[in-house]
């Protein structure tokens, strides 16, 4: 392995983790619900496209290292 994928693959998993702590913290002040109903929504959205974004990060992960 090249230093150059060793590279990628570390911030790869670093886009990771900044990703899973942003939508923990939102997982958790989801149910601490002392937030009004617009703020609980606009956090559901923000949550769903956190999901959707660390499957975006996978997925090119995982084209770049077997393409």
């Amino acid at each position: 392995m090249d230093l150059s994928t060793f590279g990628f693959i570390l911030h790869t998993m670093g886009e990771i983790i900044v990703a899973l702590t942003v939508l923990s913290v939102h997982h958790r002040v989801k149910h601490e619900q002392k937030i009004d109903k617009k703020v609980f929504q606009s956090m559901r959205t923000e949550e769903s496209f956190g999901i959707l974004a660390i499957i975006f990060i996978v997925s090119g992960f995982v084209l770049q290292i077997l393409y």
